[in-house]
C-alpha cells in the first residue's frame, strides 16, 4: 500500500506493519501531509487486531532529515498555518504517545531533529553503523520537541541530553547504543538481519506482550501528553519570531551553496 504519492509505504506481513518512508530524494523529510497520513496509519493500526508491531524505517541513506523545509516556508508563516503546522505535529506525536501496541524504529540513516526526538518514545530502536542523532534546534531558533525535554533526560542523562538540546551535539549510533536510545547497532550491510529478528514475533505471546506495553507506557503517558502539548505551544511562539526568520533564511542560503 502506498501513500501520500508514495512518499509512504506499507506492508503488513507476520503482525508486523512496516511503514516506509520513501522520499529518498528530500532525505526523506516530513512534509505536513506526511504527519498526517502517519497519524491516520497509527491510528488505524492501533484498532487492527492482525497488528502487533509498527514498524517505521525509510528508503535511502537517509532515516529522516526531519521537517521538510521549503524556501516558501518563511514567506507562508502566518499565525493560521503556524497554528495548522503545529497541530498537525502535535496530532502525529500524540498518535505515537498513545499507540497501544509495540513502535519500533529501524534506523538506517541519519535521524535528523524530529526524526531523531521522537525515538525517545518509541518502545525499541534498531541502528544502521551509518546512523547518527542530530537535533540542531538552537541554530534553527526553535526548540526540543518530540517530547524530548522530557524523555531525553531521563535516557542520557541531563547533562548529555543537554548538550544534544542545547548545543547541537550529533551523537552516532554506537553512542546513541551506550546511552540507551538504541537497543542494538547493525552493520550496515546486514541492516535488513533485523527483519529476521522480528519475525520471531509469532513465536511469542502477543497478549503478554501488549500487556507489558500498557503496564510499562501507563505511567508516563498522561505526562507525555502535557509535554507535548507544552513543547507545541512554545513551538509556535518559536515560529512567530522574528529571530527565526532570519535563521531559517540563512539556513537556506547556506544549504543552497553546498
Amino acid at each position: 500500500m502506498a501513500h501520500t504519492d508514495s512518499f509512504i509505504l506499507t506492508t503488513l506481513n507476520n503482525g508486523i506493519q512496516k511503514v516506509v518512508l520513501n522520499k529518498p530524494a528530500r532525505k526523506n523529510a516530513l512534509s505536513g501531509p506526511m504527519y498526517k497520513e502517519l497519524t491516520i496509519l497509527l491510528n488505524e493500526s492501533a484498532k487492527d487486531n492482525k497488528v502487533l508491531i509498527f514498524a517505521l524505517t525509510a528508503n535511502g541513506d537517509f532515516f529522516s532529515s526531519g521537517n521538510d523545509l521549503g524556501a516558501s516556508m518563511a514567506t507562508e508563516m502566518t499565525p493560521t498555518t503556524i497554528e495548522n503546522a503545529s497541530s498537525t505535529v502535535k496530532d502525529f506525536i500524540d498518535a505515537i504517545i498513545m499507540y497501544p501496541k509495540l513502535l519500533i524504529a529501524v534506523v538506517n540513516g541519519p535521524a535528523i531533529g524530529i526524526a531523531s526526538t521522537i525515538l525517545g518514545i518509541f518502545d525499541i530502536v534498531y541502528a544502521s553503523d551509518k546512523a547518527y542523532f542530530h537535533t540542531p534546534f538552537s541554530s534553527l531558533g526553535l526548540v526540543a520537541e518530540g517530547c524530548s525535554s522530557y524523555t531525553f533526560p531521563r535516557l542520557l542523562g541531563h547533562s548529555k541530553a543537554g548538550d544534544m538540546l542545547y548545543l547541537g551535539y550529533k551523537m552516532n549510533a554506537q553512542e546513541a547504543k551506550k546511552y540507551g536510545l538504541v537497543s542494538k547497532v547493525y552493520n550496515h550491510d546486514s541492516l535488513e538481519e533485523v527483519w529476521d529478528y522480528l519475525n520471531n514475533v509469532s513465536k511469542l505471546s502477543s497478549e503478554s506482550i501488549l500487556a507489558t506495553k500498557r503496564l510499562m507506557s501507563k505511567w508516563d503517558r498522561e505526562i507525555l501528553l502535557k509535554v507535548n502539548a507544552e513543547e507545541m505551544k512554545e513551538l509556535k511562539k518559536r515560529l512567530e519570531s522574528p529571530e527565526l526568520i532570519e535563521r531559517f533564511l540563512n539556513f537556506l542560503s547556506r544549504k543552497n551553496k553546498l
